[in-house]
């Protein structure tokens, strides 16, 4: 009985070894296999622990952001191995059908991001009443455009040389008297990466575009330099652009702030502690009149879903380890620092963040909408990844149009109707 086993064991391997010694079943279950693996991630991120959720995210992205781009790829992959004969032998056919399916689940990833901009306008409707948003098409011009629109580079606002520097984006033809509303932008990077040059850049173009001011900020980053310094720089950065923005165009008294990542924790928190962390600046007005937040850390107390934020925090910027002091924990989240006078929030989050779990804001949301007077509007785009908005994808500039419409109606409109 043993010996016909063996026989027939022996003779399958024999047989797959040699249709995997084609080139078209090598070729198609390379495909299948690399297709199946990102958009599998797509539905649902390979893993959440730092720092492999990085590598992790942008595997993702590629098949949240860009999923028709990635289904081409699929099928000019799926197209060379059917050249070579993988439609002729069985291993290659079962990778081309891997890949078929993996491009079923891109396009279906694809509806998913186009449908972005009902749910953003179901839910700023929500809160706000009835909103349009702005046309697709001038988003995407304004945001090819966004080349002239850094006017002024490097000021700085502070003591440091280097960190202290910000940019002033403006339309080159407002003039100076305009007195346009200003947006406040803080970059992303863990607190100890990252760079004004990088983020929101389709966001500051297409504000630009509809009349606002834009100013980005660098500030100081750890480990270097530990908490409170990254918040300290965000709100002289505040107090220098209410003191200097008429000089730009831009109206003091119509500040809003905005921030991807670690750079929404540190927007949402200057939004929510005017006063608060100015050694030096105690009397210079920081309040701002909004705050748009994405795929932001609101509670540094939590647990982000791989156990590991308190290790990252204590590694990158905190004084202390959470265990041995929490207060610094504490009076760093913006979840804490909730009160009846908060400004109104706008608060995006993809479902599908491997970095960042989505819990963060919606336990922020919860928070401000229990104890906050003013709109909070909180939306979940499918699947999408952590960084969504650094690239003018489908996506994107469904989120760019949101948050216009959100700015412009609790803020005012720009220094001209650039709908």
């Amino acid at each position: 009985m043993i010996r016909p086993v063996r026989a027939l064991v022996g003779a399958c391997s024999a047989r797959l070894r040699s249709e995997l010694a084609e080139p078209g079943a090598r070729t198609s279950l390379l495909v299948g296999t690399v297709a199946a693996l990102v958009a599998g991630s797509g539905l649902r991120p390979l893993t959440r622990r730092w720092p492999a959720a990085v590598v992790g995210s942008l595997l993702s992205s590629t098949a949240t952001e860009t999923p028709r781009a990635t289904a081409l790829l699929v099928g000019v992959g799926a197209g060379v191995a059917l050249r070579r004969g993988a439609a002729g032998n069985p291993a290659g056919r079962v990778g081309l059908a891997v890949a078929a399916g993996a491009v079923g689940v891109l396009l279906a990833l694809d509806r998913g991001a186009r449908a972005d901009a009902a749910n953003l306008t179901e839910a700023l409707s929500a809160e706000l009443g009835p909103v349009e948003l702005p046309d697709r098409g001038r988003v995407l011009r304004s945001i090819l455009g966004r080349s002239r629109y850094a006017t002024a580079r490097d000021i700085p606002y502070g003591p440091d040389p280097v960190a202290n520097l910000l940019d002033v984006w403006r339309d080159p033809l407002l003039a100076p008297d305009s007195r346009a509303p200003v947006l406040v932008q803080i970059h992303g990077g863990a607190w100890s990466t990252g760079s004004k040059a990088a983020d929101a850049h389709p966001l500051m173009a297409h504000m630009v575009g509809r009349g606002w001011v834009c100013v980005s900020v660098d500030y100081r980053l750890g480990p270097a330099e530990r908490w409170p310094a990254q918040i300290v720089d965000i709100k002289r950065a505040l107090a220098w652009t209410r003191a200097h923005i008429a000089d730009h165009g831009g109206d003091p008294a119509r500040i809003a702030i905005t921030g991807g990542s670690s750079g929404a924790h540190l927007a949402a928190l200057a939004a929510l502690t005017p006063g608060a962390w100015q050694p030096g600046f105690a009397d210079a007005d920081t309040s701002v009149a909004a705050a748009v937040c994405l795929y932001g850390i609101y509670d540094l107390t939590s647990d982000d879903g791989s156990g590991t934020l308190d290790e990252l925090l204590a590694e990158t910027m905190m004084p202390t380890a959470l265990d041995q002091d929490a207060h610094p924990y504490v009076a760093a989240s913006p979840s804490a620092r909730v009160h009846p006078g908060a400004p109104p929030f706008m608060v995006l989050h993809g479902t599908g963040d491997a970095i960042v779990v989505p819990a963060q804001s919606r336990a922020f949301v919860a928070r401000l909408r229990a104890v906050s007077r003013a709109p909070v509007v909180h939306a979940e785009l499918a699947h999408a990844q952590h960084g969504f908005d650094l690239v003018p994808t489908a996506r994107t500039l469904a989120a760019v149009r949101a948050v216009a419409a959100f700015l412009e109606a609790v803020v005012g409109r720009g220094a001209r109707d650039d709908r």
